[in-house]
């Protein structure tokens, strides 16, 4: 069903996009227009998370580098099925993350710094659980898709901006030039947002289950919608059409549970999540909380990771060490987190 699903969307994102060549360059426009958008389709499919993750410069961690984080990413997948998906670092102090990837089987999850500095142990795991759970949905490939195509129309309104279209063959003159500028543009952020708004809460849902603890992603998509109103991400905002991959918009100024938001109420999915802990009660199952790695005493020293291991005692500085994280930055504080 999903496959259909995505289908159906890559037919009307065409359809779309040959209409915005149309209204700029009449038939010619519309014939170039399609095969810009069949090279789309295939470069989106086969690179479109390779740029997803380059434009927001994460750099790919493993067991070395950030322990804690692929320990909680690698039991969550096993927890729900998965192959465990390349797991990546954004360096950026606003709290979210995403998933892209085409397939389960070439996934890839993302999250901030600002994500494991903010959030709990627990609160990290949920996010993470969610964003799997985007992968288990295949939603990654249709999200992704969606966010290149929108990125794409938009550049065609820029072009008809700049060079006005080919007014020969265009038999909307000006008018349909203005259209291909405003309304087409404005016609795939409809489609973008929409998608992302009906997958949003089923991902809360199954992310839930899968770290077995609802409240969990509930708190933790508070502190997220928080740190995003008040920290901006630099990254995101000069690629608007990303932002609906996140779990969090990632953008200012947008709250409100319409049509016209990346994303469903932040308040109104937390209410549905409180729902599913009343529903699954204190006999729910904890599996994911027992495989989960599990934070330290509050009271102990840190090292690597937000959630290192205890320090060892302080030894004369040796030269050559290791780099503690992709940035090469030693953690810092009281719980080892980033600096």
């Amino acid at each position: 069903m999903n496959t259909i699903r995505t289908a159906m969307l890559l037919a009307a994102m065409t359809a779309l996009f040959m209409g915005v060549g149309f209204l700029i360059g009449g038939s010619g426009g519309m014939m170039i227009a399609l095969l810009v958008a069949a090279g789309t389709n295939l470069f989106s499919y086969w690179n479109a998370d390779k740029m997803v993750l380059s434009m927001n410069r994460a750099v790919e961690v493993d067991e070395k580098n950030a322990p804690e984080y692929y320990a909680i990413v690698q039991a969550l997948a096993k927890q729900a099925g998965l192959p465990m998906p390349k797991t990546y670092l954004i360096d950026n102090p606003q709290p979210n993350a995403f998933a892209t990837g085409r397939n389960p089987q070439n996934a890839a999850v993302a999250a901030s710094t600002g994500l494991l500095q903010r959030l709990t142990h627990e609160e990290v795991a949920a996010v993470m659980a969610h964003e799997l759970a985007h992968v288990q949905h295949r939603d990654t490939l249709t999200m992704t898709i969606v966010a290149t195509f929108a990125g794409a129309i938009s550049m065609l309104g820029n072009f008809a901006f700049f060079l006005g279209g080919n007014r020969d063959n265009n038999p909307f003159g000006f008018v349909g030039v203005l259209a291909a500028m405003i309304v087409a543009p404005f016609a795939a952020m409809i489609v973008q947002m929409a998608v992302s708004r009906t997958r949003e809460y089923e991902a809360d849902r199954r992310g839930a289950e899968i770290c077995g603890h609802p409240l969990w992603l509930a708190s933790a998509l508070d502190k997220i919608a928080r740190g995003a109103e008040r920290i901006p991400n630099p990254d995101a905002e000069r690629n608007p059409a990303m932002a609906h991959l996140f779990i969090i918009n990632p953008l200012h100024g947008e709250r409100m549970d319409s049509l016209f938001s990346t994303h469903p109420s932040t308040d109104n999915r937390i209410a549905a999540l409180q729902a599913m802990a009343r529903q699954m009660g204190d006999g729910a199952p904890r599996t994911a909380q027992r495989q989960a790695p599990t934070p330290p005493q509050m009271d102990e020293p840190q090292a690597a990771g937000p959630w290192g291991k205890p320090a060892e005692p302080e030894q004369p500085a040796e030269p050559a060490s290791p780099k503690s994280n992709p940035w090469g930055r030693n953690p810092t504080g009281p719980k080892g987190r980033w600096s």
